[in-house]
């Protein structure tokens, strides 16, 4: 498999494929709506887009980086939303960099958003299929966020060697400047839990595949196959 790995800045043209990663905090917090039933996220491309669907759709979730604000009932915390019920939601999402990461790369023909708690059926998904060019866009810092870099190089790796150690990305990942602010207060509307949980390796069964429907980019989980069951094939 073919890997390169590119800042949001650095993407000249759509990839073929694109696994878009944002471990602290939008796609552990992603993959936590849809352990908690949400139905699908859309990433919004702003602010006052994610207030606009949500005012046509009222019955759907908005959530944002930072700080509470009128018209967003939830913040982009893995801690504060594992307590919430979200059965049947959608959710719109819109953060600093995780959710410009997937828009930037929404003409590719696969596009997979994650962090460390999907990290093996990331790796699953590219591998059963048979992905031979794959793009990691590192969205934290203009790219250079250890924390997503260590994430992205630990996917590539266990796509092609199934029994790729996590020890040294995980622990990249949690002396980086992301986990660092997060852990001293620096961000808001954290909750103290968020490191922990977005170190958490593959707490969940399923990869998360983002496509557009009806000019929306939508993320949604997606079932890959078991280890068992890719030996089989």
């Amino acid at each position: 498999m073919d890997t390169r790995f590119l800042g949001i800045a650095d993407l000249v043209e759509a990839p073929s494929v694109a696994v878009v990663v944002d471990v602290m905090r939008a796609f552990t917090v992603a993959a936590w709506a849809f352990a908690q039933g949400a139905e699908k996220i859309v990433l919004a491309e702003s602010l006052d887009e994610a207030l606009a669907l949500k005012a046509r759709h009222p019955d759907w979730v908005a959530l944002k980086d930072g700080p509470s604000a009128p018209g967003f009932e939830m913040v982009n915390s893995p801690g504060l939303l594992r307590s919430v019920d979200l059965g049947g939601r959608t959710v719109v999402q819109k953060t600093t960099a995780g959710t410009v990461g997937a828009l930037a790369v929404k003409e590719a023909s696969l596009v997979l958003c994650a962090g460390f708690v999907v990290a093996e059926a990331t790796a699953r998904l590219l591998r059963t299929r048979e992905c031979a060019d794959v793009t990691f866009v590192v969205t934290g810092e203009d790219g250079r966020a250890d924390e997503d870099l260590a994430c992205a190089q630990y996917i590539a790796r266990r796509a092609v060697e199934a029994g790729t150690d996590a020890a040294e990305f995980l622990r990249r990942a949690a002396e980086s400047r992301a986990a660092a602010e997060l852990a001293e207060g620096v961000r808001q509307g954290v909750h103290p839990d968020d490191v922990a949980l977005c170190l958490e390796l593959d707490r969940f069964p399923f990869a998360m595949v983002a496509t557009l429907e009806n000019s929306l980019m939508v993320l949604r989980p997606c079932a890959v196959p078991s280890l068992t069951d890719e030996a089989s094939i």
